[in-house]
């Protein structure tokens, strides 16, 4: 496999992981949407365990 095709493997796996969404709804969002969901997953859990892993949601 290329390097892009790794990395979209992994951005795959990892909205998959949190959100639980289906590979082929991944797979309809753009690479800017991608990304963009991929950062505020990130965002979440950087706050998840600034508050020791209680939800603030």
């Amino acid at each position: 496999m290329s390097a892009p095709t790794d990395r979209l493997w992994e951005e795959i796996v990892y909205i998959a992981y949190y959100l639980h969404w289906s590979f082929d709804s991944i797979l309809e969002l753009d690479h800017l949407t991608r990304a963009r969901v991929i950062d505020e997953i990130g965002t979440i859990n950087a706050r998840l365990d600034a508050a020791g892993g209680e939800s603030q949601y």
